[in-house]
């Protein structure tokens, strides 16, 4: 009897000395992952809560691990939207300002008389293009905007392309001639079938075209459309100063610009917002450009293909559907037997 008793004070010794243990153990762990939330808080993203596999709080410690790495992640697409928004309010508070400016100051000295005759035309004329160019600009800007937001949806149907950018482009043919800019433009007459949003695939093609015209200085363009295997193929090439090596790689960045040897005029999104379509859309793009001698734009999208019925499902077809018709027309029989 004392044995037993000796044994049960051991044995509830024993267990209140393991909770401790335990108590304490949790006790700093719990400490610890208090200190990691605090530092997380507080800015530090990059603190994880270290636990063994067999610790009591371990799924808890993983768990928190998991919301922080989102969290980060969150917060790091929070800080990168905020900088692009202040590189756009900067890009508008100049791009926007400057030629509004400047149009202003025209017309202000037309109205005024401070300009007379042919001067007063060509004053007038000026601000007519800078009018142009800042619809332009808040064109891209909409369009920026629009791409961005979550009522963005693209309409993907099956889509003539051919005959869609042969209308495209007329549009731009008085434009190359005012610009005396060659071009020389390859579309296949027969009929080219792509899956695209037709929206989308004209704000590509246009600018594309617009920033050859705008910033190249080339006096030539060619506009290639072909079909490469299950692919359309748009190519669009120019001779202009083309592209520095060091720029090409950031040539589809937001805002970006580089206007070493090009023109200053533009925003930085034309070619941003190219990129960004034809990927929603499934397709790609590429560059190449050498300093000098000119740049090559080719953009890929998936040709429209029709699911073919095989032949012994349409013979089956056939035959299902005459012993239909030979059934309706045998009770059609016996209705006009009875009614006669």
């Amino acid at each position: 009897m004392e044995i037993i008793v000796f044994l049960s004070i051991v044995i509830a010794v024993v267990a209140v000395l393991t909770s401790i243990v335990l108590v304490r153990r949790v006790k700093k762990q719990i400490a610890e992952m208090t200190d990691v939330l605090v530092d997380v808080k507080n800015g530090n993203g990059n603190r994880r809560i270290l636990s063994a596999t067999n610790e009591l709080t371990a799924p808890l410690a993983y768990e928190i691990n998991e919301i922080v790495v989102s969290y980060e992640s969150r917060l790091s697409t929070v800080r990168q939207t905020e900088e692009t928004n202040r590189q756009l309010m900067t890009s508008l508070s100049h791009d926007v300002r400057t030629p509004l400016t400047t149009l202003i100051g025209y017309l202000d000295a037309a109205h005024k008389g401070l300009v007379t005759g042919k001067d007063r035309d060509d004053y007038i004329e000026t601000a007519r293009r800078k009018a142009h160019d800042l619809k332009e600009y808040i064109d891209v800007l909409f369009d920026w905007f629009k791409l961005n937001s979550n009522e963005f949806a693209l309409e993907i149907q099956s889509v003539e392309a051919a005959e869609l950018t042969r209308n495209i482009l007329i549009d731009w043919i008085p434009i190359f001639e005012d610009k005396q800019v060659d071009y020389d433009i390859d579309i296949p007459e027969q009929p080219v079938r792509v899956r695209l949003d037709m929206d989308s695939y004209m704000r590509i093609v246009n600018n594309l075209i617009q920033n050859v015209i705008a910033h190249s200085h080339a006096d030539k363009i060619k506009i290639v459309l072909s079909k490469k295997e299950n692919n359309m193929e748009l190519l669009l090439a120019d001779n202009g100063v083309g592209i520095e090596k060091d720029d090409l790689k950031h040539i589809f960045e937001r805002l970006y610009k580089c206007d070493k040897g090009r023109s200053e005029k533009g925003s930085g999104l034309g070619l941003s917002i190219v990129h960004q379509l034809v990927e929603k859309m499934g397709g790609s793009i590429t560059v190449e450009s050498f300093p000098g001698k000119g740049t090559e734009f080719v953009c890929c999208f998936f040709l429209w293909r029709f699911k073919r019925v095989p032949v012994f499902m349409a013979g089956t077809f056939v035959i299902f559907a005459g012993f239909q018709i030979a059934r309706l027309m045998q009770g059609c029989g016996k209705v006009n037997a009875r009614l006669a």
